[in-house]
């Protein structure tokens, strides 16, 4: 079985969510409310992070726990059997927010430890499986509770009336190594989120830190904000997290993380995500499908350091493929689901028009470094294989304390603050003059243009641009620029295209891809 579609299992427990007599409401703005700040003398990050690093001095011991009674074995259809029971909800009494205790089993075989943070003093739940409900279709004879073995809770989800009024449904779940998934109003899960991405596209092979201990605090009153406290471990290092969540047409996640290495850190990604790309419209390798795409996300757009507007077309590679974008200081960057409509998809179950874009904006000087993408091959869409996050240039030295803050926003897509045009629409295949060159369509939004047409630069690092033009088509509001590009005797290339004034200022975002023989 796919770890991703566990991960689709595991949030699909409570996808009807509940309804409960609130008067709580699903506001129609952007608009965040001022984060409480915390009071004083109360578990925070602080002492999070001192237990952070005293685990960093000692060697990790990965835990892991045996499988025992009902939860031993379990299958896809048994483990989505499994629920918990809501009466036992840490949260019941809140009026605005619910929490979900997940089971162990499956996949997720790490016990976790799990405490609930009540008037500033942590508070642990314990495991308990009478906590939970088994779907008699599934255990006919009734569950076998033994629970001689050291299982733990596998993770937790939360629920808030998001997108109506009385109905409690989950917008943030963690659960299974230091991944998490969050959504905005309207919008399904798609991408992950990860704590760290530690080797990750190194030739020896990918560490995976896992979130062992999480505190969630009990919100204050009718607060809209939730607090979460969290220690990653790793072989390399161990780091202390905290979460601000304001679920809403924005799910925000404000986040702040300490690292204390182990060891010298000289390839840890910091802020990553993870998505899916198999193919679409301006990648389409030997697929026979139906669809016109199969993706999470289209695109990893970016706003640098110096204010300039990118954006990387996503494409399906037939080898590992990773691209670095040196930076300092950036002031963003996402992977990105632009193509919002149903008939971008035709997909009536997965529903990918509906999938979520995550954009990070990085909060004080980052310094130097680069967001790096890596690009896996895939032959469906059941995997994973997406992952953008900024690696910082210095390398994170053992024995410090090494801190990043950012925010992190779940949305349809994220806020547009450059006067630039944007990228709508990738097209490319064979061309039909030759079969030697490949054409290349992009539509830029038009609405930002007068009657004056702009002029457009494209580049390869490799082969030839054979005849760029560009043409307006105002009933699609778009303006379409096109060439064909010629690759001679080049196993590999880098195309890039921006709109320009006559003086060379950029009128659009850079546009860019990674074209392969």
């Amino acid at each position: 079985m796919k770890r991703r579609q566990f991960l689709n299992a595991a949030s699909a427990l409570a996808i009807g969510g509940s309804t409960i007599a609130t008067q709580a409401q699903a506001q129609d703005t952007d608009v965040k409310p001022q984060m409480p700040d915390p009071a004083p003398n109360n578990f925070g990050f602080e002492e999070v992070a001192e237990l952070a690093s005293q685990r960093a001095t000692k060697v990790y011991e990965q835990p892991v726990a045996k499988q025992v009674g009902s939860f031993a074995d379990l299958n896809y259809d048994k483990y989505r059997a499994i629920r918990f029971n809501r009466d036992h909800d840490p949260l019941r009494d809140h009026p605005r927010f619910r929490m979900d205790l997940l089971p162990p089993g499956s996949i997720f075989y790490e016990p976790i430890n799990i405490s609930i943070v009540r008037n500033g003093l942590p508070i642990p739940i314990v495991f308990d499986p009478r906590k939970l409900e088994f779907d008699p279709s599934q255990f006919p004879d009734g569950a076998d509770l033994d629970t001689k073995g050291d299982m733990g809770w596998s993770g937790f989800r939360l629920r808030t009336p998001l997108n109506r009024p009385g109905v409690m449904d989950e917008f943030i779940v963690f659960q299974g190594a230091s991944y998490f998934r969050a959504v905005a109003r309207n919008t399904l899960y798609g991408l992950s989120a990860r704590g760290l991405a530690i080797k990750t596209g190194s030739p020896d092979g990918e560490e995976f830190p896992l979130f062992t201990d999480f505190w969630i605090h009990e919100p204050e009153g009718n607060s809209e904000w939730v607090r979460i406290h969290a220690i990653l471990d790793s072989k390399s290092l161990s780091a202390a997290f905290q979460f601000d969540v304001n679920p809403g047409a924005v799910t925000m996640v404000r986040t702040r993380c300490a690292i204390f290495p182990r060891v010298d850190l000289q390839h840890t990604g910091i802020a990553p995500l993870t998505s899916m790309f198999w193919f679409g419209p301006g990648s389409r390798r030997n697929v026979d499908d139906y669809r016109p795409a199969v993706h999470d996300s289209d695109g990893l757009q970016m706003t640098t350091g110096a204010g300039q507007g990118l954006w990387r077309s996503l494409a399906s590679a037939r080898n590992l493929q990773i691209s670095s974008f040196v930076d300092k200081d950036p002031v963003g960057f996402g992977l990105i689901q632009r193509s919002r409509q149903f008939e971008d998809y035709q997909d009536a179950e997965a529903m990918y028009h509906l999938r979520p874009s995550t954009w990070i904006e990085p909060e004080g000087d980052w310094g130097e470094g680069e967001v790096r993408l890596i690009e896996i091959p895939v032959e469906n869409e059941f995997n994973d294989n997406i992952v953008s996050y900024w690696l910082p240039k210095d390398v994170l030295a053992k024995g410090k304390r090494h801190e990043f803050r950012y925010r992190m926003s779940f949305a349809a897509l994220p806020p547009n603050d450059l006067p630039l045009a944007r990228v709508r629409q990738v097209r490319a295949g064979r061309s039909i003059n030759t079969e030697t060159q490949r054409s290349y369509i992009i539509d830029f939004d038009l609405s930002l243009f007068g009657d004056e047409m702009p002029e457009s630069k494209v580049s390869t690092s490799k082969g030839d641009i054979v005849h760029a033009y560009l043409k307006p088509l105002p009933a699609q509001n778009v303006l379409r620029l096109a060439f064909e590009f010629a690759p001679g005797d080049a196993e590999q290339a880098e195309l890039q295209a921006v709109l320009t004034d006559k003086d060379g200022t950029a009128l659009s975002e850079t546009w860019m891809t990674r074209w392969s023989a």
